[in-house]
């Protein structure tokens, strides 16, 4: 089998004091309002009560490039504002995702945030812990795997930006319709992350914890016959749900312990 999943280096070590929060798969966008809310109401409570925060990817539902900035549409410059606003108090690290895998350096400079690499080493009070948005771990599904590759290709990426917004908006849209069609006819099993590369990717750096999103997934995992690796899975969020479903939630690292906290449920918290 192809793999296009490449290790992290051990030179991507970011040092982190105090009391983190990280959340990711947020889907931000015009048509998810109460997401936006949610969202919002969440980053004053981590002005108030975290040191830092890590937004791991999949901030937005699709982002088309920096220079959205020049002219944002309302909800984004309302987002951008609450972003600035927190990181006038703490630092605030920002990840690339599947759906904005094109955020870049001129919208983290934008918002007084830093732009993290796609996969990188914790250094916190509870130890060592590997962090990315984990699709690139999702080895199984052959066909997004492929995507995943090509888009990243800076020249593709150049001719893909130098395009008029509007028709990168629709180019966006068609991708994204044509993915949802795509996971009709995928188990879950495919899209989820591949234990093997997790646990390579955690034996290579010697790290026993490893947070991502992506997946939607959210849990505490332990790997069958590799219990001392440990995935910690963010939720992702949706409050727009026309069932009322409301989901969202984050993880928050305070001395040794862990906690996943989802909306709804009972906290999840362990001591690495």
């Amino acid at each position: 089998m192809t793999s296009f999943w490449k290790k992290p280096r051990l030179s991507n070590k970011l040092t982190l004091t105090g009391k983190i929060w990280i959340a990711a798969d947020l889907h931000l966008g015009p048509d998810n309002p109460d997401t936006l809310r949610d969202f919002l109401q969440f980053l004053h409570s981590a002005q108030h009560q975290a040191q830092v925060l890590i937004l791991g990817g999949d901030i937005f539902n699709a982002w088309i490039g920096d220079d959205q900035i020049s002219r944002p549409a309302p909800w984004l410059a309302q987002v951008s504002e609450a972003l600035r606003t927190f990181a006038q108090q703490h630092p605030l690290y920002l990840m690339r995702g599947n759906r904005d895998f094109l955020l870049g350096d001129t919208y983290a400079r934008h918002v007084h945030a830093t732009l993290l690499p796609d996969q990188v080493i914790l250094d916190t009070s509870a130890g060592l812990i590997l962090m990315s948005h984990g699709d690139e771990y999702c080895l199984d599904d052959l066909d997004y795997q492929r995507f995943r590759y090509w888009v990243r290709k800076p020249w593709l990426q150049k001719l893909y930006l130098a395009c008029p917004l509007s028709l990168r908006q629709r180019i966006a849209d068609s991708a994204r319709a044509g993915s949802q069609r795509g996971k009709q006819y995928k188990s879950k099993e495919i899209m989820d992350v591949q234990p093997a590369a997790i646990v390579a990717a955690c034996e290579a750096h010697a790290v026993h914890a490893m947070v991502h999103g992506h997946t939607h997934r959210p849990a505490v995992h332990d790997i069958p016959g590799f219990e001392p690796v440990r995935r910690w899975v963010l939720p992702d969020w949706e409050s727009d749900s026309s069932e009322g479903e409301r989901r969202g939630g984050y993880i928050s690292i305070e001395g040794a312990r862990l906690c996943l906290h989802q909306w709804g449920k009972d906290d999840q918290c362990q001591t690495l």
